[in-house]
């Protein structure tokens, strides 16, 4: 699994979800398995986690993950949808009955979005074909070497 930046991740927002739900760091790394270390490096943002781990300690915080990870949903791309709801590549594909590279290559705006595709991840993401449609658009537009 790649480890990238997960964009959009707040980290100052991360620890004051934390510390509203009073939980220490400890507390929240037995119940989470993960490290104190990765916590304490979120918090400072030296670091950011992974869409499963982070959908994992915001169970346990009760709190959803848009409060850590603040795009606002008119800049948000495919895969930021997909983030703010706890899901990584392989599960959304596997749920959406595509293959991963395919949901991947949507997700950059490497390939075309079927309206099929388009209705079905917007579905199963919670939101509208158009509002999944805008932000491949997005994607498909955003800066060379920049990625979505």
């Amino acid at each position: 699994m790649t480890r990238r930046v997960l964009r959009g991740f707040n980290a100052q927002a991360f620890a004051a979800a934390r510390r509203q739900k009073d939980i220490s760091v400890s507390d929240l790394s037995r119940l989470a398995d993960v490290s104190q270390a990765a916590i304490f490096n979120w918090e400072a943002g030296k670091s950011t986690p992974s869409v499963d781990l982070l959908a994992r300690v915001m169970r346990i915080l009760e709190s959803p993950i848009e409060q850590v990870v603040t795009i606002p949903a008119g800049e948000r791309y495919p895969g930021d949808w997909r983030v703010i709801k706890g899901l990584t590549q392989p599960e959304l594909a596997a749920s959406a009955k595509i293959a991963t590279t395919t949901l991947r290559g949507i997700e950059r705006a490497d390939i075309g979005l079927s309206d099929a595709n388009a209705a079905n991840l917007a579905s199963l993401l919670g939101i509208n074909a158009e509002e999944y449609r805008a932000a491949y658009q997005r994607a498909r537009q955003r800066p060379a070497g920049t990625s979505a």
